[in-house]
């Protein structure tokens, strides 16, 4: 595990994903399992085409159809209720029956905006605006914040910049009904559907105690994520609490359960006390760079065998401490970072680097603004 280390605030900019650095590779078209590539024809006159139209025909079975929306959601009810019993199947059909599909909700998961640039993304979550406001929350709510933060061991600028990126702080929860979102992307949406599935099961599963209002009123974003720190229902069900002794976790309403809740889900998933999360790398002339960034892992040494060094990440690790070099495309060009293991934490809360990223230099921005840098956050130059 890292030393702990207190290092300059400034340095504090982590890493930007790969996917980022993208924009620099060959655009190729996405190919889903289940669906190979089209045969190419063969050349006119070649050997192949000759033994082609020589050979006996062939009896061709087309694939069976895809299953409607209504069989997938009558497989769904089944299953449910095989796994869960004690639901009520005629309140479950109501449930569903109440659900609207909406086109905008298919529209936006082709186009989500980890998908850009991180010249074009980190402008989204990292004007001046979303800084001043985290910079208020955090003076606002400090003893609070500071507090659940000592407890789970995540530094306090980070649960304010994540429910900054999320939702602005609480002002930006989501407009949809979540009922609304999960089912249509469970019956409509086949290249997540069983993932949208599994979380409507457990929407449907969730006691209704544990919930501030009724199913059916709940709102959330697009994907069917709820409150200020934006749950998936299965995220939830495993890792919300309570912090303000009413023994129900409230992610609407009450500020404590929503932080504490953020906080439990990064220690749960791994983060590390008082360690860092990026640090910038320094790229030699004619440094290797992997064919696909930020798909390897290296050792520190193995990473400065390549030409791309910190050096006072250096003299700070051991050389066989693991890491992950990734390549973002800057506003002035390609910049290259290694990440630690507290970044991949962040990335457990949304998988894309871009998203990482910006919570880490939105909590850098919020610790300059109260000048008070929090402890490992830091990265050293």
């Amino acid at each position: 595990m890292p030393t702990f280390l207190r290092l300059p605030r400034r340095a504090l900019l982590l890493i930007v994903l790969a996917c980022a650095g993208c924009a620099t590779q060959p655009a190729v078209s996405p190919v889903h399992a289940g669906h190979p590539a089209a045969a190419q024809p063969a050349p006119s006159g070649s050997s192949v085409a000759v033994a082609a139209s020589a050979a006996p025909p062939v009896a061709v079975h087309s694939a069976p159809a895809p299953p409607t929306p209504a069989e997938l959601r009558a497989a769904f009810v089944k299953r449910l209720l095989r796994e869960h019993p004690q639901l009520n199947q005629a309140h479950i059909e109501h449930l569903l029956d109440q659900a609207r599909v909406q086109p905008s909700i298919l529209a936006a998961m082709t186009r989500p905006a980890e998908n850009r640039p991180w010249k074009d993304y980190r402008p989204i979550f990292l004007g001046q605006a979303r800084i001043d406001a985290g910079i208020a929350f955090y003076r606002d709510h400090r003893a609070l914040i500071d507090r659940i933060a000592a407890r789970y061991g995540v530094p306090p600028q980070i649960l304010v910049a994540i429910l900054g990126v999320e939702t602005y702080y609480g002002r930006q929860t989501g407009d949809y009904r979540v009922l609304d979102a999960l089912s249509t992307l469970a019956f409509h949406y086949p290249p997540r559907a069983a993932f949208f599935q599994r979380e409507l099961g457990v929407f449907l599963n969730l006691p209704r105690s544990e919930l501030p209002a009724p199913r059916a009123e709940l709102r959330g974003s697009y994907a069917g994520a709820m409150g200020w720190c934006q749950f998936m229902p299965s995220s939830f069900a495993h890792y919300a609490v309570s912090a303000d002794d009413d023994g129900r976790a409230d992610l609407w309403h009450s500020l404590p359960d929503i932080l504490a809740s953020t906080a439990n889900y990064l220690a749960a998933h791994g983060w590390q006390r008082g360690a860092l999360i990026a640090v910038r790398a320094t790229a030699a002339a004619g440094a290797a760079v992997p064919p696909a960034p930020g798909s390897a892992g290296y050792t520190l040494a193995q990473l400065a065998a390549r030409g791309f060094t910190n050096r006072a990440l250096a003299a700070a690790l051991p050389p066989a401490t693991p890491v992950t070099l990734l390549a973002v495309q800057g506003a002035d060009g390609p910049e290259y970072w290694i990440t630690l293991t507290n970044f991949q934490v962040i990335m457990r809360y949304n998988t894309s680097a871009l998203y990482a990223l910006a919570v880490t230099q939105l909590a850098g921005a919020i610790a300059d603004g109260v000048d008070a840098a929090p402890a490992g956050m830091a990265a050293p130059r």
